[in-house]
């Protein structure tokens, strides 16, 4: 089984990700990965991976040096 398809939204702020992350996991979702900083995709880049009840995953992404 493969992961399927992602879809990625892109944010201004770190605690713009953390609040979707935590409205995802009380409407439901699961857990793909916990907020936090990925420095194996680059410098500042921070994001929170969830899928929801039907099985999509969805990103939460900051993409820059201070968040």
């Amino acid at each position: 089984i493969g992961n399927g398809v992602m879809t990625a939204f892109q944010l201004s702020d770190s605690k713009t990700v953390d609040a979707l992350y935590e409205i995802a996991m009380q409407q439901g979702g699961s857990s793909e990965g916990e907020p936090g900083y990925r420095p194996q995709y680059g410098e500042g880049f921070y994001a929170a991976y969830v899928r929801d009840q039907d099985g999509n995953k969805l990103a939460f992404v900051v993409y820059a040096t201070n968040t």
